[in-house]
């Protein structure tokens, strides 16, 4: 071998070097974010979710990437938008904003691992065999919200116990909705109490449901739990407030923005616990294995300055028990 065959050599070797490393290094793991409402409500939640996800190491941009479908409150996107990330082949399709996302999600695959949040029974909407071992390609965190809501009507009960006419509105459209509604009607009936069940599936519908609980002159309002009435909190505070009606929500973030009362969970948490579970299985744990996670803590929420504009007096027993009392 002469000089400049050797020199030949020893280059194109050191050139294949970098080019067999490049061809060796793993592809980025590509999660699919599925959600039933809009980003711009849903920015805390999914910082908690990337919080997670770091806990478990993992960094957006770094050794992972997000792909977001958002429904934008339009639950009958959700099928084909599921779809959409199921032919991108993600490596997990994280399915979030209630249980119509998660449905779709189980309806567009049986193979790629399935992290949810909702807030329904998973084993009775058949997503899981079991919470302790839900055996197939799914598991997340549930809410049990449905049933919470006659603790709501409970701490509203305690809050304004003269109110005999309860306005209840719900989403017709969530698959919550007739499963909350019987638990809603079971308990106003124990407390003596009128439930008239209005129903609002967009914007419009929410004004139009104000108006009507106006006309049934209704002492009290009993908000149901959905996505979209989350991403709409900001409506439903105005309209509480301009139609002076004492209101329950679900969550905190309707009382830090003026509504007057919530109980239910931390869905930040809720959230942060999905990414820890999307970390979990993209470094080899089965959705199987993974038993669907519950809250074990739930916040009650006060707004004092609301219920002076609405000239009400929170009982000390409610006050002892607030977790969170913004004065």
């Amino acid at each position: 071998m002469d000089r400049r065959t050797f020199i030949g050599s020893v280059a194109g070797g050191l050139l294949a070097v970098p080019l067999a490393a490049g061809a060796q290094k793993p592809r980025m793991p590509v999660i699919g974010f599925l959600c039933s409402a809009s980003p711009a409500q849903w920015a805390s939640y999914v910082a908690a979710f990337r919080k997670g996800l770091n806990e478990t190491g993992y960094v957006e941009g770094q050794n992972l990437a997000i792909e977001f479908h958002w429904a934008e409150g339009q639950y009958d996107r959700l099928p084909a938008l599921a779809a959409d990330l199921v032919r991108r082949q993600v490596a997990i399709l994280v399915a979030t904003g209630g249980p119509d996302s998660a449905a779709a999600a189980k309806a567009a695959t049986a193979a790629i691992p399935i992290v949810f949040t909702l807030g329904a029974d998973p084993v009775a909407l058949g997503f899981v065999s079991s919470l302790g071992h839900p055996g197939g390609n799914a598991t997340g965190v549930s809410i049990v919200t449905v049933e919470l809501v006659s603790k709501r009507l409970e701490l509203l009960h305690e809050l304004v116990p003269k109110a005999s006419v309860i306005a209840y509105i719900v989403n017709p459209n969530g698959l919550n909705a007739a499963a909350e509604t019987r638990r809603a009607q079971e308990a106003a009936r124990s407390f003596g109490q009128q439930l008239h069940v209005l129903r609002a599936g967009d914007e419009k519908g929410i004004d139009a449901a104000f108006a009507n609980l106006a006309q049934l002159r209704a002492d009290a309002l009993l908000v149901g739990t959905d996505s979209f009435f989350n991403a709409r909190r900001e409506q439903f505070v105005a309209l509480a407030v301009r139609y002076a009606v004492p209101a329950v929500f679900e969550f905190r973030e309707f009382v830090a923005g003026g509504g007057l009362m919530s109980y239910g969970a931390s869905l930040s948490e809720v959230y942060r616990q999905a990414g820890i579970y999307t970390g979990k299985i993209l470094n080899g744990a089965k959705p199987a294995d993974l038993p669907v996670l519950q809250p074990t803590k739930f916040d009650l929420a006060i707004n004092l300055k609301t219920a002076k504009a609405l000239g009400l007096t929170i009982p000390q027993s409610l006050l002892r028990r607030a977790d969170e009392v913004i004065r």
